[in-house]
């Protein structure tokens, strides 16, 4: 993209990370919010791959760059490093598989560990047109959201369901805290980086109480 091209407003850029199990629908959930599509044989990911999405918020355009990492423990190692810099997570788990959900907590732990700082995070517990196989309820999973002070939404990348809106929620609370800092300090101090006419959300703290985030966030599928 040309930052310098005339007509172009000003962007925003953020950095999401999508971290859980293996297998828990990671990679489909990016490639329904991205490209409407859904892999019924996918393979686990090696790795991080990344797709950049934009939305309009208030007038501006504000892309994300979402990174899909492994989920298998060999990958590990390489994938922490692309902790650094995120802004925004999602925490996937399954919800025909408990196991999974018992992770989440140890994601939180390496996601604070490698993160610059405290990121907006939703609890997504994917899979839910699987009804008859549930072993994680909804209950538990909201739960779960308000002690750490996340989101939380139920998906389901075979129909969509909230797939769009557990992307939308994380982005849009993101510019939600920019928006607040830049009026309150014109010079964007402490932490956010103004590069040309795109700003680069890298460093500085949730603002929001668990109690009130979870209110605003908590969202659930039918």
């Amino acid at each position: 993209m040309d930052l310098h091209t005339e007509e172009k407003t000003e962007d925003y850029l953020f950095k999401i990370v999508m971290v859980g199990d293996s297998a828990v629908g990671k990679s489909n959930l990016l490639a329904r919010f991205a490209r409407n599509e859904f892999y019924p044989n996918s393979k686990s990911t090696i790795g991080v791959e990344f797709q950049t999405q934009k939305m309009e918020i208030n007038g501006k355009e504000v892309k994300a760059q979402i990174w899909d990492t492994a989920g298998q423990e060999r990958f590990r190692a390489v994938t922490s490093a692309y902790y650094r810099g995120a802004v925004g997570a999602l925490l996937v788990y399954d919800i025909t598989r408990h196991q999974t959900f018992e992770s989440i907590g140890r994601w939180l732990n390496e996601l604070h560990t490698h993160s610059d700082m405290n990121v907006v995070a939703i609890l997504v517990g994917n899979k839910s047109d699987l009804k008859d196989a549930r072993e994680v309820t909804t209950a538990e999973g909201k739960a779960l959201a308000k002690a750490q002070g996340m989101f939380f939404i139920e998906t389901s990348a075979l129909d969509s369901s909230n797939v769009a809106i557990a992307f939308e929620t994380v982005v849009r609370e993101i510019f939600s805290i920019l928006s607040r800092k830049v009026m309150q300090s014109q010079e964007m101090k402490s932490g956010w980086i103004a590069n040309g006419k795109t700003v680069v959300l890298e460093a500085d703290g949730n603002e929001q109480g668990a109690d009130e985030q979870y209110k605003k966030g908590v969202c659930c599928s039918s």
